[in-house]
């Protein structure tokens, strides 16, 4: 799981990633990886006593969820837990690795629906639980890069497996992480007291995987 204790500065962070192309780059040891999303109080709150959704009156189970695996990436998406209350906490999942695996095994690419025949397009969708995008990354100030980050959206049976089978740990890093790195992020360009997870780019078990992530060009 994310050890808070070991994240490291996102100025040395940021020298090893890639700059550009697709990549997975996240949190991870032999067993899970950590992906992230954003919550109103109360689901956050239900999650982290129960270590679970499963039961949460709020938590909706009919509308797709998305994960991020990236925590910049998270930081975009809810602007560092300021856009509104229904992201004001950011949960750190930890997922067994063989479960985020056969998420992105089961998703659909929606780049997709450029050079797909539009009738093959919607039937991938249809028949698919999973939503695959690779959108820009952002640097901790929300400043578009050329490299790109994963997110994966969820429903039906995959998000039921995704709250009821693949999930060990749940931590609430908002008040440790988030909340008081906010201003330094959004608001300077010194990051250089900036902290984050020790992310790396993913190398999954299933070698098979590679083809999808990394299609030849």
């Amino acid at each position: 799981m994310l050890n808070l204790t070991r994240c490291i500065p996102y100025v040395d962070a940021e020298r090893l990633w890639p700059t550009s192309g697709r990549h997975i780059l996240a949190s991870y040891d032999e067993e899970t990886v950590v992906v992230y999303q954003a919550f109103s109080p109360e689901i956050a709150a239900y999650a982290v006593e129960h270590q679970s959704f499963v039961g949460c009156p709020q938590y909706c189970t009919s509308r797709m969820t998305w994960i991020k695996p990236n925590f910049l990436w998270m930081m975009y998406r809810c602007g560092w837990c300021t856009k509104d209350r229904n992201q004001a906490r950011v949960l750190a999942l930890s997922v067994e690795r063989d479960g985020f695996e056969e998420i992105i095994r089961r998703s659909v690419d929606v780049s997709l629906r450029a050079t797909c025949d539009k009738d093959e397009f919607k039937t991938l969708m249809d028949t698919s639980d999973v939503r695959c995008q690779w959108d820009p990354d952002h640097d901790p100030s929300g400043k578009k890069l050329e490299r790109r980050a994963i997110q994966l959206g969820l429903k039906g049976t995959t998000a039921q497996d995704f709250v009821s089978k693949w999930i060990r740990e749940i931590v609430d890093i908002t008040d440790l992480l988030v909340a008081p790195q906010s201003e330094i992020a959004l608001t300077s360009t010194n990051w250089s007291s900036l902290m984050v997870p020790p992310e790396r780019v993913y190398a999954p078990l299933d070698e098979a995987l590679d083809c999808f992530l990394n299609p030849p060009a």
